[in-house]
Order: structure tokens, then sequence, then C-alpha cells
């Protein structure tokens, strides 16, 4: 997911609402939120996707992929966020792991443990 298309979209988002101030209201968030988003001060988080999705009836999927109608109301975009939360999830965990791994080998290297040398 690109955030610089998804920041087009918020754009989009925004000037229907009437400006930042009317969609932060509009979703219950700061102005300044969404104005760090747009600037790109901040990544674009699932938390704005799923206020957008949830509260204003954005499709996740035009809002992410860009494909798809603007808004729709069936139940499968409540589905499709829960999905995205969870594998966003997962990869974390897998990145978090995959630091511990990379730390654990530059330790063993240090302390010179035959096999450590040939992994790196």
């Amino acid at each position: 997911m690109s955030d610089e298309a998804i920041v087009k979209r918020l754009k989009v988002i925004v000037k229907e609402h009437g400006g930042q101030l009317a969609l932060a209201g509009a979703i219950g968030v700061d102005q300044g939120f969404i104005s760090k988003v747009i600037n790109k001060k901040q990544d674009v988080s699932y938390y704005l996707i799923r206020k957008l999705c949830f509260q204003l009836k954005y499709s996740p999927e035009w809002l992410i992929l860009g494909t798809g109608e603007k808004k729709i109301n069936k139940p499968e975009s409540a589905k499709l966020i829960t999905e995205i939360q969870m594998m966003r999830t997962e990869l974390d965990i897998l990145h978090a792991r995959m630091r511990a791994y990379e730390l654990e080998l530059k330790e063993l290297k240090e302390q010179g443990i035959p096999g450590a040398q040939k992994a790196g």
C-alpha cells in the first residue's frame, strides 16, 4: 500500500467534507492529525482508515487500493478492515521476531560461536 496514493484520496475526502477541520470533527480526531498525515509528517494509520471506512462509509478497497466504488455500505468493508488489521499485526510480529534473530546472530558472531559466521 502506497501512503502517497492514500494521501491523494484523503485529500479528496477532505475536500468533500469542507476542509480538514470539518473532516476531523466528522470522524472524531484532531485536525492536526489530519494535517500531519496529508503533509506526510505522520504515516497513514489503520486507525484513520478504519474511521473513514466505518464512520463515513468510504470503501477500504477504494481508500487503500484506489479501485472499486468510493463509498459502499456492504458488511464486507468491516471484514476487510479487520483482516487488514490482523495482517498488519502479524507483519509487525514478524518484523519484531526478525529483529530479535538479527540481534541474537550478531551476539553469537561477537562471541565467536562456530556456524554463526556463515549465517551472516
